[in-house]
């Protein structure tokens, strides 16, 4: 990056009329907030792992969705969900037990009945198995790995699942425009063992509000597929 940054502004007179400050930089990986920092760091950032712990700047950055696209041919296949009546499920994760949150929820919540907490589940053609628990679930857990981001966020929207995002320091994506709250949970991670509590303790009468809500929501993502 610090070559390329060189090779910028010795080519081109943009770069060095604000030092980049009015240059995009667009970065999806994990690692992205720590690698565009030094020569790049005066670039307005858009980062898919906007974590604030490492330097993602709140006002300047620009938190991007990431999203896991399953079909390239249609990305947005299986887009949609069951009704609220037909949710059996409270809450649905499924995962690898990456960094500290996930293996907490799997040991608090993976034995509740009208929880499915798994750490993996059985390998099914196309992950039908996944999607349907999606599709079937109230709440869809979007905690944590090793980065902030995970794609479950835009995948629960997808699926008309209301997604309870487990992860502090974590900037959601296009938060400057989106109302966040109006359709998803945020936990806190040191809150995990009042997961239940805080689901059960959201009124009936709130979450077709908040489904109809991430349906809107979905049409903006749907976008970055």
């Amino acid at each position: 990056m610090k070559n390329y940054v060189g090779m910028l502004s010795q080519k081109y007179p943009f770069w060095n009329r604000t030092n980049g400050g009015d240059h995009f930089v667009a970065a999806c990986h994990d690692w992205a907030p720590a690698e565009t920092r030094g020569p790049m760091l005066s670039c307005l950032r858009a980062l898919c792992n906007a974590d604030i712990r490492v330097g993602f700047e709140i006002g300047k950055d620009v938190a991007l969705p990431t999203v896991y696209v399953r079909s390239a041919q249609n990305p947005l296949k299986h887009i949609g969900g069951k009704p609220p009546s037909q949710r059996t499920i409270l809450a649905f994760f499924a995962g690898y037990m990456h960094g500290y949150v996930r293996p907490l929820l799997l040991d608090y919540w993976g034995k509740d009945p009208d929880m499915k907490i798994f750490s993996r589940m059985p390998r099914v053609k196309g992950n039908k198995n996944y999607i349907k628990h999606m599709k079937s679930s109230k709440y869809c857990i979007c905690a944590r790995g090793y980065a902030v981001n995970s794609p479950r966020v835009v995948e629960s929207i997808f699926h008309e699942c209301i997604p309870v995002i487990i992860s502090d320091n974590y900037v959601p994506p296009f938060f400057e425009g989106l109302n966040w709250e109006s359709f998803a949970i945020f936990v806190l991670e040191k809150d995990i063992p009042n997961l239940k509590d805080i689901l059960l303790s959201i009124p009936e009468e709130k979450y077709p509000e908040m489904q109809k809500e991430s349906k809107t929501c979905a049409k903006t993502f749907s976008v970055a597929c």
